[in-house]
């Protein structure tokens, strides 16, 4: 008998180990695929209103007829409205007030957090909690009631004589109160500057106070460009959910934006055109126009990088 492998009748050549690997990397690909089908069907739920909104901000639609093609009469009917235009004011007052002060509040808790005081975890909690309640219902209405004619702080300065403040109700101070509500809820921005405190290398303060480095000069020559990166970021972040403030303008003026628009936010104003007026084209153009506001910022914010965002290692 020879000694060369005699094939059997019937016999099958086993799998070459190239084949079984394209198999085992298409079953890979379909179990990726089946855990991302729910966000390929809930990108429809974004992409379909996403373009219907730019063809309906050229028309005329109440949506209860079908939309009549106007062109850019929505656009140029913006520029002639004054609301609208205090609506922007009030917005910009808003986001460039409250979100430095914010981002300056975050820093500095996140420093003195940083320092190692016992109980950590417990003081981080109790920072972050406003960031997840301040732009809810509940919290906007105590806030109404402790700047009340009658609230607590009207009670505690009225310890010191000052006489009592309609905080919500007058022009003057109602949109105050809701950049306070902003700086409060701080936590978000503080949670982030907290771990990137952390991954700043001890030896640097150590090598600059062992050179006679004061204080003042460690923060500006050594956390603020090692944390630059986190602070853009930050910056980011804050800047577009600051153009987008819904909730504290409609709740705390029962969704008037009073008094006197002082409170009247840009998407408040979208709201009530588009849900209270029924005048949906002209909506969906104000929010294309504030998709274009917020493109500009975060892009010059972007360009500005460069100049003070230090990614050196």
């Amino acid at each position: 008998m020879s000694t060369e492998s005699a094939v059997m009748p019937g016999a099958v050549d086993p799998p070459a180990p190239q084949a079984n690997d394209r198999r085992r990397r298409v079953r890979k690909d379909r179990a990726g695929y089946l855990f991302l089908l729910p966000w390929f069907i809930g990108m429809l739920f974004t992409v379909v209103p996403f373009f219907a909104s730019l063809y309906l901000a050229f028309t005329d639609y109440n949506l209860l007829n079908a939309p009549k093609w106007i062109g850019l009469e929505n656009f140029a009917d913006m520029f002639r409205d004054p609301v609208l235009l205090k609506s922007l004011q009030v917005t910009f007052v808003y986001t460039f007030v409250s979100v430095p002060l914010s981002l300056a509040a975050a820093l500095g808790v996140a420093m003195i957090l940083n320092r190692g005081i016992r109980g950590l975890p417990w003081y981080r909690a109790v920072f972050y909690l406003p960031s997840l309640l301040g732009a809810s219902v509940a919290v906007v209405l105590l806030w109404r009631y402790v700047f009340g004619f009658d609230g607590i702080v009207n009670a505690f300065l009225g310890w010191f004589g000052v006489d009592a403040i309609s905080w919500t109700s007058d022009p003057d101070y109602a949109l105050t109160t809701l950049i306070i509500l902003h700086i409060w809820t701080f936590g978000s921005p503080m949670v982030i500057f907290l771990a990137g405190l952390r991954q700043i290398p001890t030896m640097y303060y150590e090598a600059a106070a062992v050179d006679g480095a004061s204080k003042w000069r460690r923060f500006r020559s050594i956390t603020l460009p090692l944390l630059s990166p986190i602070i853009f970021f930050n910056l980011i972040q804050s800047l577009i959910a600051s153009f987008q403030t819904f909730t504290q303008g409609f709740v705390m003026n029962n969704g008037g934006g009073g008094p006197a628009n002082s409170t009247l936010f840009y998407n408040l104003y979208l709201y009530q055109q588009g849900f209270g007026q029924f005048n949906m084209g002209y909506a969906s153009a104000m929010a294309w126009t504030l998709l274009v506001i917020i493109a500009v910022f975060t892009a010059i914010t972007f360009l500005s990088a460069k100049y003070w965002v230090n990614y050196d290692n």
